[in-house]
């Protein structure tokens, strides 16, 4: 059969966006291009590998097998350059960078300026979206590595632990005088969080040892800057990462407090597929994803004690 890489790809992304418009869009050619390749694929293969509707496709019975085969096999294409790569001497090309939403408004700005002056010839693509769809997208061969709160515990994935951070208090302005409360003192109060699906979420509750059915009287953001600003509304208090609070509490009402020792903290490091032969060089990122994150540690006199 003669089946080319590129109509791999493009059926690939056609089975994983679902559309060709974005399908089209995401392999750089025209929708009239990609359905042309498609067509011509499944008329080698002999039978269909879309049910076509009027504003999605669907993968038929054999394309749902076809499709993880044909992952497995770009996967193993994309490693072959990855085994180049990691023989050069210095690290270049693309890398495709996962963050997690609580991470990267505060540690992007500084990481994409210091990973160009440490690698010049980096090609950096960032993919921002929560910790479980990068492990999908890690898996899928979608993205390189991904920067996020450990530990995963994922069979398949290596881990590399960066950095520790504490987790801070958000309480209004006019609270801040008052004593920092205890954990399980947190139950009592009206405690904001991430909506489903945000590992700090679970990182929140496990600290003030609650379930997450018993925080439904509060609000449920999309984003620590929301959370921060119902803050400020007098609406609750929130927790956030230490790295967020130059820019998340810079337009609030709010006052910043740590909690007594053991002060809540998270890890966090970076994660990338076992079978991916960039391990090296990926540990040279982490050192520089490390020095970013040091230099936006802030002042500890503008955080109470």
């Amino acid at each position: 059969m003669n089946i080319t890489f590129k109509q791999l790809r493009y059926f690939e992304a056609l089975a994983r966006h679902g559309h060709f418009g974005r399908a089209a869009d995401a392999c750089a050619i025209s929708q009239p291009a990609l359905s042309v390749q498609i067509k011509e694929l499944e008329s080698t293969l002999g039978t269909a590998l879309f049910e076509r509707g009027a504003r999605q496709v669907r993968l038929t019975a054999f394309g749902e097998d076809w499709a993880q085969r044909v992952r497995d096999i770009l996967q193993a294409v994309d490693e072959l350059g990855d085994m180049a790569r990691a023989a050069q001497s210095g690290l270049a090309g693309r890398l495709r960078i996962g963050v997690i939403p609580t991470i990267a408004p505060y540690l992007l700005p500084g990481l994409i300026g210091a990973l160009g002056r440490s690698f010049p010839d980096l090609d950096v693509h960032v993919r921002e979206t929560v910790t479980q769809r990068l492990i999908e997208e890690l898996h899928d061969g979608q993205i390189d590595t991904a920067i996020v709160a450990l530990p995963v515990a994922e069979p398949g994935l290596a881990e590399l632990a960066l950095f520790d951070e504490k987790l801070l208090l958000v309480r209004s302005e006019k609270d801040g005088a008052a004593p920092v409360p205890q954990a399980s003192d947190l139950r009592h109060l009206r405690l904001l969080l991430l909506e489903e699906g945000h590992c700090f979420r679970d990182q929140a509750l496990s600290f003030c040892n609650l379930q997450s059915a018993m925080a439904r009287d509060g609000l449920d953001g999309s984003s620590l800057s929301t959370l921060v600003q119902m803050v400020g509304a007098g609406i609750g208090v929130t927790l956030i990462p230490q790295m967020a609070v130059a820019v998340e509490t810079r337009s609030a009402p709010v006052s910043i407090s740590r909690f007594a020792d053991p002060q809540p903290a998270r890890t966090v490091g970076m994660i990338w597929r076992k079978t991916n032969p960039m391990a090296a060089q990926f540990r040279q990122v982490g050192d520089v994803v490390r020095q970013t994150a040091d230099a936006l540690t802030p002042d500890p006199a503008a955080v109470a004690t």
